[in-house]
């Protein structure tokens, strides 16, 4: 059975999730970003994009370049309560998806036809439930193998889908410039451009001994990916060693109270995707890095395996407690280990086990129904006050809304 590779990618996601959550920035320019000094813009919307605004660009380029662009400070949480219900999505057609990031993934639907139809059926189903179940844009790009869906997708942006059958593949590829191919940067493509070799087509129409000579390990590389050749498979998510959940903060934090409720956050989306993957944990990590970028790891090894998130909180805390803080924090990250398949251990008599699997089972239908976000514990509902950064917003918009004005006065 010829295979079929879906790449789906989220168009500007940080930007687009802050546009879908506030009405006053939505056909505007945004940039999220740190601080204006030091930080770097970590998505633009494409209503910024022309002035040349590009994520990892440095935030004091940005907004030189864009000075009536409106800055918002990022809401992690806000972001992985969306990729959490956008990958439920995925998973729903089918168990082969291999996350890149919260914002996109590859999903092997080859077997997925029987239920949800043809490849374009099956991304525009899915590209579908995301804008209707969670407002945001997504882009799709349908191929045999996972190197030319995501070319695919990055030229079916924004908010399209590219559908590349197996036969047209190297038809497809041989005008895209030799930059599109894996492994080529700016300084090979320039290379690349000196001895005559622009586009994929013309790696393509290369001997392959004679691209080896000349490139050495480089040329067979390039020459199959030049014909779509690409055996990759899409690895799950569920068959990793280890799964987690991480964050780095727009400013770094100090004392084990300000780090408390991001660990204890973090344990509960671990939890939460171990019971969604099948999975329980024996052990339990905790990762801390320093506003100097030295990297601290803790580990726990449990009782019993659980994907209990409140059961993974407590043992991350514990963990941070006994940690020094002699030094302010950037990052910090919860790490389930030692996975094996199950559904959580319950003793025969143990009624407080059986209690809390029935709470996750009901606040995990919530979840999938209402967002992760529907019910927090205490300790992390404060997080979602946001009342100087919701007036930081209305501040920016006002502003390029006086500069769009302006500009219609002066023509």
């Amino acid at each position: 059975m010829e295979r079929v590779i879906v790449h789906v990618d989220m168009d500007a996601f940080y930007a687009s999730v802050e546009q879908r959550d506030d009405p006053a920035l939505r056909g505007r320019p945004v940039i999220v970003g740190g601080h204006p000094r030091r930080g770097v813009v970590l998505a633009a919307s494409y209503e910024v994009r022309p002035f040349g605004v590009r994520s990892a660009m440095p935030m004091a380029r940005a907004v030189t370049l864009a000075p009536g662009a409106i800055v918002v400070p990022p809401r992690f949480s806000a972001y992985v309560e969306a990729s959490e219900r956008i990958h439920a999505i995925f998973e729903s057609v089918t168990p082969l998806v291999e996350p890149l990031s919260l914002d996109e993934a590859f999903l092997d639907v080859t077997a997925s036809r029987a239920l949800f139809g043809t490849p374009a059926q099956i991304a525009s189903h899915v590209r579908e439930r995301i804008a209707r179940e969670i407002a945001l844009p997504a882009s799709a790009g349908v191929a045999a193998n996972k190197f030319v869906a995501k070319i695919a997708s990055d030229l079916a942006k924004p908010n399209g889908q590219c559908v590349v059958p197996a036969e047209e593949t190297k038809r497809f590829l041989a005008p895209l410039p030799v930059g599109r191919l894996w492994g080529v940067g700016p300084k090979t493509e320039a290379e690349l451009v000196k001895r005559g070799l622009r586009t994929i087509g013309d790696i393509s129409a290369q001997d392959p001994a004679q691209l080896a000579r000349a490139l050495g390990k480089l040329g067979p590389h390039l020459y199959a990916l030049s014909l779509g050749m690409d055996d990759r498979p899409v690895v799950p998510d569920r068959e990793q060693k280890s799964l987690g959940a991480e964050d780095t903060f727009e400013e770094d934090l100090a004392g084990h109270e300000a780090l408390a409720p991001h660990v204890h956050a973090q344990a509960l989306r671990v939890g939460r995707r171990l019971r969604r993957a099948g999975l329980v944990a024996g052990a339990v990590v905790l990762k801390l890095k320093f506003s100097d970028h030295t990297l601290v790891t803790r580990r726990t090894t449990l009782r019993e395996p659980t994907d209990d998130g409140g059961t993974l909180h407590r043992a991350a805390l514990g963990l941070l407690e006994g940690m020094s803080l002699d030094k302010r924090v950037r990052l910090t990250g919860v790490t389930a280990h030692d996975l094996t398949r199950g559904g959580g251990q319950l003793g025969l008599f143990d009624a407080d086990a059986a209690r809390t699997k029935r709470l996750n089972t009901a606040l995990d239908r919530i979840a999938e129904r209402f967002g992760p976000g529907a019910v927090v514990p205490a300790d992390l509902a404060s997080q979602g006050r946001e009342s100087d950064e919701e007036a930081r917003r209305r501040v920016g918009a006002a502003r390029f809304d006086a500069m769009e004005k302006k500009k219609r006065n002066d023509r």
